[in-house]
């Protein structure tokens, strides 16, 4: 029996390289949190936000159905976006997860829908080549329930980097259509460059 497939936006990062909240940045006058959200939704039959504890109070991420990062998790060394992946896996044990980071403000409906058509849940995973070095994608990825529950079996006291799961040969890698599709915004100046490529004005992206 295939599981269903839900959607989660990881949006529980300290944004330290863009010096201010990453979810907040505004692409066309939305926030880039709402626009990935709105995005991700379309494609799943549930959608949710990653969020670590401290950012409960956020009223953009309170607009959102959110999954705190979970105390049992926090055994992943190394932290970062494995520890949201594994908290959603905590909640909702028995579906696949769509994950994709919120910093993503060339994501796509042809991207995503591409991936979930191409989706094989006889394997581990599902992701894209990344255009930059060739190695998996782990922004935009569907990760089968089974696979979630090993890696949460194996996360005490281990390091868990998403790339080094993609490396298996139990994932099914899809070639990526449109260029910049996945490209991660983490800076002012890569900001600065994927709003002119878009074709927004000097007046946002000094936002």
């Amino acid at each position: 029996m295939t599981a269903l497939l839900y959607g989660l936006v990881l949006a529980g990062g300290e944004s330290r390289r863009m010096g201010q909240d990453k979810a907040t940045l505004p692409y066309g006058g939305r926030p880039q949190l709402a626009r990935a959200f709105d995005l991700l939704e379309r494609h799943v039959g549930r959608c949710f936000v990653s969020i670590r504890p401290d950012q409960q109070p956020d009223p953009l991420r309170a607009s959102y159905p959110c999954i705190m990062d979970r105390r049992e998790t926090k055994g992943v060394l190394g932290g970062g976006p494995m520890v949201g992946v594994l908290s959603a896996h905590v909640v909702y044990p028995d579906v696949a997860w769509l994950v994709v980071a919120c910093d993503l403000p060339m994501l796509d409906d042809t991207t995503l829908a591409t991936l979930v058509h191409g989706r094989d849940t006889t394997l581990a995973a599902t992701a894209y080549v990344s255009e930059s070095d060739g190695l998996p994608e782990p922004l935009c990825t569907i990760w089968e329930p089974a696979t979630l529950a090993a890696m949460n079996r194996q996360a005490v006291n281990r390091t868990i980097r998403l790339r080094q799961m993609l490396a298996g040969p139990a994932v099914r890698l899809l070639e990526i259509n449109k260029t910049g599709a996945l490209q991660n915004v983490n800076a002012p100046d890569e900001r600065d460059r994927v709003m002119k490529f878009l074709g927004y004005s000097e007046q946002e992206v000094r936002r």
